[in-house]
């Protein structure tokens, strides 16, 4: 039969297990260099190794990043294993050292993968007052000597901003990778691999996606060495994502910037009005000039957008108080406002801090919000509504 040629804008979802590969010639090729011609045309063996339709979307990834490679896996975690495991090298590998406000999972992984199963060493560095000191972070650099530094440009949940630019000139001039996980600022407010970083990780589920309907990871980078190590522990570990979820990621992807523009107009309009409220104690939001990394997220981002995420923290002389306003508020605005455990949907969601984060931040009235990219005046009187009646 032959085969049909259809014009079409977008790459078809290839399901397909193995690929054809021809003769016995072409075979012996394709297995030998699999690894090292990563971006070959038509050299598909098994769609483990590779597949045309996630290649498409990590395409779009590498227009939206600007960066010479992206690599997308099944989930944000995975793609922070792949990441991490790219720069270890058994007991060779020097410590790690990670900045301690970054996503719970991570902070897991780095107890029950990284420490338990592997053995590594472990560094953690902590802010000071709501903010990293990085003269304390060269002098822990220069004494411990670490594989790589780990941190993210907005942390998870009082979106501290990290000063990036800094964090790579000091981590290089010491002999040592950069990972950053970008999720929360997305290419859209920054790209620190522009800026020199090894490795940038994102969970696509997030604002690369939009929509809250598919999880997915990627790592994106430069360095075509630490490709080729990537997308070898990505081909034997299995963390390649479905061809199912990254036709839809390619889709979504191409209406990321119109989305996350929306959210970021969104949550600068909300986390204003919430910082007016009485009813709130605390507004974290790197765009109000009280946050404590203000100046650090005008330097990296400059003085539009600050990103789609806030953080409350609701007043009260007594914890009791402060949970008891924290859970009436949520029911309040349950009708527009859910209570999902994501962040990144076209529709603003919540969570409460205290019961995810637990002794990490043992906040009672505390809440974090991923504002989402509907109609503002609909916000607007879903949020007012909802905070007038905790003081009437």
């Amino acid at each position: 039969m032959k085969k049909r040629q259809v014009n079409s804008p977008r790459t078809p979802v290839y399901r397909n297990t193995g690929f054809e590969l021809y003769d016995p010639e072409i075979t012996a090729s394709a297995f030998k260099t699999d690894t090292d011609n990563a971006r070959e045309p038509d050299l598909y063996i098994y769609s483990r190794y590779r597949n045309p339709t996630v290649e498409a979307a990590e395409e779009e990834i590498m227009r939206v990043e600007n960066c010479k490679w992206a690599l997308l896996t099944q989930t944000g975690m995975s793609a922070i294993d792949t990441a991490v495991s790219v720069f270890q090298k058994g007991k060779e590998t020097r410590p790690l050292i990670f900045f301690t406000e970054i996503y719970g999972g991570t902070i897991s992984y780095i107890d029950s993968i990284l420490r338990k199963r592997r053995g590594a060493e472990v560094i953690t560095f902590a802010p000071a007052n709501g903010k990293y000191n990085l003269e304390e972070f060269e002098k822990l650099l220069i004494g411990v000597k670490p594989e790589f530094i780990y941190a993210e440009t907005i942390s998870n949940p009082l979106l501290i901003v990290t000063d990036i630019l800094r964090i790579i000139e000091i981590s290089h001039r010491h002999n040592c990778r950069v990972i950053i996980d970008n999720t929360f600022a997305s290419p859209f407010l920054f790209r620190p691999l522009s800026h020199g970083a090894d490795i940038v990780v994102h969970s696509a589920t997030k604002y690369l996606s939009g929509h809250g309907n598919l999880t997915a990871g990627v790592i994106c980078g430069n360095d075509q060495g630490i490709m080729k190590e990537a997308v070898e522990y990505r081909k034997f570990i299995g963390h390649m994502i479905s061809p199912d979820d990254a036709y839809r990621l390619n889709t979504q992807i191409k209406t990321f910037r119109l989305r996350f523009s929306k959210q970021c107009e969104n949550a600068l309009l909300l986390a204003d009005l919430f910082n007016r409220e009485k009813t709130i104690g605390k507004v974290f939001f790197p765009g109000l000039k009280d946050h404590s990394t203000h100046l650090e997220a005008l330097k990296l981002f400059g003085d539009k957008y600050f990103g789609a995420m806030i953080t409350i923290d609701f007043a009260g002389p007594t914890d009791t108080e402060k949970r008891n306003k924290r859970d009436s508020f949520i029911k309040n605005v349950s009708n527009h406002i859910k209570l999902i455990p994501t962040l990144g949907d076209p529709q603003t969601i919540l969570m409460p801090v205290e019961s995810v984060w637990g002794a990490k931040y043992p906040e009672p009235g505390m809440v974090r919000i991923s504002v989402g990219y509907e109609e503002w005046e609909d916000l607007k009187t879903t949020v007012t509504n909802g905070l007038n009646d905790l003081s009437s």
